[in-house]
């Protein structure tokens, strides 16, 4: 059984590693060691939810090891999409992919309250979209978002996999020379505010945190 240590991977990392191990072909279960207790509760909802055994044991103060096996007295032993994900998933009329959502990311924080969490948070948000189906069409960085997509930033490998996926990167221009970035640029392009203001009036949907 693959071991997998989750400690210090904010939600939704471990629940997704954990559904890529489980849907090898061949592999049995999962075990992942994790830092806290809501990452436990999320492996537990969808192990659960998708019919697989679950069970846990907590190896000291706040580190726990999850067991997740595909074990046929719980259920199908099938990773289980819900009715959100499969119509997410679904193929539109006349045979095109569903379009995907433009997102507007205005800080390099989220949320109110710690800001420490928040840098968290938002790392976590664009790891989340990579793995969203459909892709976003394109993710928009504004006014401190900017700094995001510069040379150091945590989020810049999740943007670069965004990118390689066919997902469009942009920073605003003013906002990258407001906060003299310009030149710190990692991923993506810089763009124009006629740019931003079509692609988000073109967008089937949009995110804006």
């Amino acid at each position: 059984m693959e071991t997998l240590d989750m400690r210090g991977k904010p939600c939704p990392i471990p629940v997704v590693n954990a559904k890529k191990a489980l849907a090898e072909q061949g592999t049995e279960g999962v075990a992942l060691i994790v830092d806290n207790f809501v990452a436990v509760q999320n492996l537990e909802k969808m192990a659960k939810g998708s019919g697989l055994g679950f069970s846990y044991v907590e190896d000291g103060e706040a580190l726990y090891t999850v067991t997740i096996v595909k074990d046929p007295n719980q259920g199908t032993g099938e990773i289980q999409m819900s009715a959100d994900t499969e119509a997410e998933a679904s193929v539109a009329v006349a045979g095109a992919v569903k379009k995907g959502p433009v997102v507007l990311v205005t800080s390099d924080s989220m949320g109110r309250g710690s800001d420490e969490l928040g840098r968290l948070l938002i790392k976590g948000f664009i790891f989340s979209l990579t793995q969203l189906n459909p892709l976003p069409e394109a993710v928009i960085f504004l006014n401190g978002g900017a700094h995001l997509t510069t040379e150091g930033a945590a989020t810049v490998s999740d943007l670069k996999t965004l990118l390689g996926q066919g997902v469009e990167i942009y920073t605003c221009g003013t906002c990258a020379n407001y906060y003299k970035l310009t030149d710190a640029l990692a991923v993506g392009n810089i763009t124009d505010m006629m740019n931003i203001t079509n692609k988000l009036a073109k967008a089937a949907s949009v995110i804006a945190v």
